[in-house]
């Protein structure tokens, strides 16, 4: 057989390993051949179905839980705290609080504090059955708290699950036009 007879033979079809004209990939493991096409679709799956799964966990995270608690809508809260019916409390970040203000007549706690619980009980005079209501931009961190206060004794803990930004639960503190006040404080 002549130089050029297998030269034409070993590359009679261009589609028997590949697919197609594209590099091969060899695995040191048995040989297997894969193209870098199939490669990079591969690829390609894994990276999509890792940014579906991190954006599921996202989406997730944002989700309040649920609870059989009490549940005011931002007017509500602000006419019983006005009425001093009840203690209404942000639980939002100071850098929150300067961005938006603050709710007329709330206590700013901010919830990543260390000693949430001690200045909580500061606000209620130490009293866990006091009325509070707890509200946060979009009613997930106060779903939460709500239910962490509710395990640690309080026993007539409302969410506001409005929240100060509007939620799935209603327009919130700032659609709404309720009076908002600029929050003076430090951090």
């Amino acid at each position: 057989m002549s130089h050029s007879q297998s030269k034409r033979s070993d590359n009679s079809n261009p589609q028997s390993e590949g697919g197609d004209d594209t590099p091969q990939i060899t695995s040191g493991l048995g040989g297997s051949v894969i193209s870098r096409r199939k490669f990079l679709r591969a690829g390609l799956a894994f990276g999509g179905l890792a940014f579906a799964g991190v954006g599921g966990y996202v989406w997730w995270r944002r989700q309040p839980p649920d609870h059989d608690l009490p549940r005011l809508t931002v007017e509500e809260a602000f006419a019983k705290a006005k009425a001093d019916e009840l203690i209404l409390v942000d639980i939002r970040t100071p850098r929150e609080w300067r961005a938006s203000g603050v709710p007329v007549g709330s206590h700013q706690i901010d919830m990543r504090r260390d000693d949430f619980l001690a200045a909580l009980d500061q606000v209620t005079g130490g009293n866990r059955s006091a009325a509070l209501a707890l509200i946060c931009a979009r009613g997930v961190r106060s779903a939460r708290v709500t239910l962490a206060l509710d395990a640690a004794g309080y026993s007539n803990v409302m969410d506001v699950p409005e929240g100060m930004l509007g939620s799935a639960a209603g327009p919130g503190w700032l659609r709404s036009n309720l009076p908002v006040a600029r929050w003076t404080g430090q951090g």
